[in-house]
């Protein structure tokens, strides 16, 4: 499904050059749920960043589904993030002046669907993980686990096959957390690839497949 090769990504910080992603390769196959470690500061978010199509690397190609994803046109590499990819971030990412319900909507507007569609589903969604009655609450109006919920569900409306997590627990309590990984487990176990950026062991143990980044380069830890 993913392959990277020889991708290298740096940036200028506050004057010196910073290694993103050094001379990285990789190869995810369809249905995987890969668990990236690494200490901050080792590429891990770059790497998320480089694989969804919204960080094109310096040398090296991104193949996602047979295609080389930075020399497709920009609307073709936004259609191909649209159909094939959702992003969950640590700190949700939601529109804090949308509801939970315009919130889950946009990647369905995006989609092109029409408005009938997008409330229909967006509730039947919302439904689902339990926020039915959360539907015209904004964030700042909800816990911080019915947030990642709501993030969680605005990742899937589109049914990716690819879902990118960055640092997914980072903001969850213990219990929520657990629930959250437990969701995870249950899609990918469904069909759902995933890669995951943690630094949390405990979490990265749920992956069947552990990658440790360090200074950019990636290197296999175990499979299980």
């Amino acid at each position: 499904m993913i392959r990277l090769e020889a991708v290298s990504k740096r940036f200028r910080l506050r004057g010196r050059e910073v290694t993103g992603l050094d001379a990285a390769e990789l190869h995810i196959e369809d249905g995987e749920f890969v668990a990236v470690v690494g200490s901050s500061g080792s590429g891990k978010s770059t790497l998320l960043l480089t694989l969804g199509g919204l960080s094109r690397p310096d040398t090296g190609s991104v193949h996602l589904n047979g295609y080389s994803l930075y020399d497709l046109s920009l609307p073709d590499r936004a259609r191909a993030r649209r159909e094939t990819i959702g992003f969950l971030f640590q700190t949700f990412n939601l529109v804090p002046y949308l509801t939970a319900l315009e919130n889950v909507q946009v990647p369905l507007y995006l989609a092109g669907r029409s408005l009938a569609e997008q409330e229909q589903e967006t509730r039947r969604l919302l439904e689902e993980v339990g926020l039915g009655d959360r539907l015209d609450h904004k964030p700042a109006e909800l816990s911080v686990g019915q947030q990642q919920r709501v993030a969680l569900v605005r990742a899937l409306a589109n049914k990716p096959k690819l879902l990118l997590a960055d640092e997914p627990t980072g903001s969850l309590d213990p219990a929520r957390a657990e629930e959250l990984m437990a969701q995870l487990k249950r899609l990918n176990e469904e069909g759902l690839t995933i890669v995951m950026v943690t630094h949390d062991l405990s979490v990265a143990a749920r992956a069947t497949r552990h990658l440790r980044m360090e200074l950019g380069r990636i290197s296999e830890e175990n499979t299980k």
